[in-house]
């Protein structure tokens, strides 16, 4: 470990300090110098709940500088723990990469340094392979660090293993064993008073409900885990508690309800050490916020909205949805009946089945999109031709990002609100 540290010493001067390491474990009695540590560690997670993270770091770094790398393995991999999600939220890959090597060569020399494999030492397990995006593998260290944990009689590790649990079963996308895990973890927070890991797991149920299409529980969750880390007087995650907020409102299609929580999110974030969640921010406002779009099209969520109609719901509607996004997708080509009947109906043109089939649902279509236009004017996106059906060229389309950007996935798989 001492050589990441020194090597993080040379290459950034933020390190410096770095150069007392091992002066400081060889001088100093050790109980005094696991006293600062602590101390060092708990100003670190003062200022991270209250989004200063660049003084997290920096007390971090210094309980680093105090920890036993013989005795205090549990002490550095939560240290680490914090330091990954901080470089994660600043986008500093490299550095990140250190300190996840850093922690997997102290959980790697663990085993040889305790006399038991305790419930704390399966739990760090399970965490470094969440950083190595090993969710099967982190499931297996968690439920057996559960298991240990009930022997041990240790409820808040109970707690965090049900976190982390259902983190692993979300990174995995099994949803349902993802809400067991949070339904388990609700009951047991009603015995232990840990608010933060109750407002972790408001905010995790809520991306569970968000990503299984139940926007409105989504915003239940979002609520109570504002409200849980509001009491506790805990910022550091309130910038994303209104990202996700938003991004609810805009898949129920309340796109300028949603603008304001991403604005508003905006307005209280530090661009400067929050990268990655303004990145987030700046990505979904552009992909809403666009007065010159004339039509937003949101095929996950079937729902338009129209610049001047507003939000126009196709959840019954699936073949005009599907005629819609096959014009626009292509607009200024046309489209005849035996290719409207192949790509819309999956059948081969009939003139008796389609040609009535085909004129009815554009004609619904156009009701639904098209503004209210006057006998001389043309038709402002659905034009007919000679040649069949196209979309207006000159027609402003944005499309629902259907895929998250690339800077959306977190480093290591581990954000602020990630178990530690």
């Amino acid at each position: 470990m001492r050589e990441i540290l020194e090597e993080l010493k040379d290459k950034d001067p933020t390190f410096s300090f770095l150069s007392n390491y091992d002066g400081l474990l060889s001088s100093r009695d050790h109980n005094e110098n696991a006293t600062r540590g602590k101390n060092f560690y708990n100003l670190g997670k003062i200022f991270y709940d209250k989004s200063d993270l660049d003084n997290a770091e920096e007390q971090f770094l210094n309980a680093l500088t105090c920890t036993d790398k013989n005795s205090d393995h549990s002490t550095i991999l939560k240290t680490l723990g914090f330091l990954i999600r901080i470089a994660s939220e600043k986008i500093e890959n490299e550095k990140a990469q250190k300190y996840i090597k850093i922690a997997k060569e102290v959980a790697f020399e663990m085993p040889q340094k305790l006399d038991s494999l305790n419930a704390e030492y399966f739990y760090n397990l399970g965490v470094v392979s969440t950083y190595q995006g090993q969710f099967d593998e982190a499931k297996k260290h968690f439920l057996t660090s559960y298991g240990k944990a009930k022997e041990e009689n240790n409820p808040e590790l109970l707690a965090k293993c049900l976190l982390a649990l259902s983190n692993a079963a979300y990174n995995n996308r099994n949803f349902k064993d993802a809400l067991q895990y949070v339904t388990q973890l609700e009951e047991l927070l009603k015995i232990i008073d840990k608010s933060y890991l109750l407002g972790s797991m408001h905010l995790l149920a809520g991306k569970i409900y968000g990503d299984l299409g139940e926007h409105n529980r989504a915003l239940q969750s979002f609520r109570q885990a504002n409200m849980i880390l509001q009491g506790k007087k805990c910022w550091n995650l309130l910038g994303y508690i209104l990202l996700s907020k938003g991004v609810s409102y805009k898949n129920l299609g309340a796109f300028d309800t949603a603008l304001t929580y991403f604005q508003l999110a905006l307005d209280i974030t530090e661009a400067k050490t929050f990268k990655r969640l303004t990145n987030l921010l700046n990505a979904e406002i552009n992909d809403v916020n666009d007065s010159s779009v004339d039509l937003y099209l949101d095929k996950t969520n079937r729902r338009i909205r129209e610049k001047t109609l507003g939000t126009i719901d196709f959840k019954h509607r699936f073949i005009l949805l599907e005629i819609l996004f096959l014009l626009a997708k292509n607009p200024g080509v046309f489209y005849d009946k035996e290719q409207l009947a192949k790509s819309i109906w999956k059948d081969e043109y009939n003139p008796l089945i389609h040609d009535k089939l085909i004129y009815t649902s554009v004609s619904r279509l156009r009701k639904l999109i098209e503004p209210k236009i006057e006998k001389e004017e043309k038709r402002k996106y659905i034009i007919r031709g000679k040649d069949g059906y196209t979309f207006n060229p000159h027609t402003k389309i944005r499309f629902h990002m259907d895929n998250k950007t690339s800077f959306s996935k977190p480093i290591a798989n581990v954000d602020l609100s990630s178990p530690v």
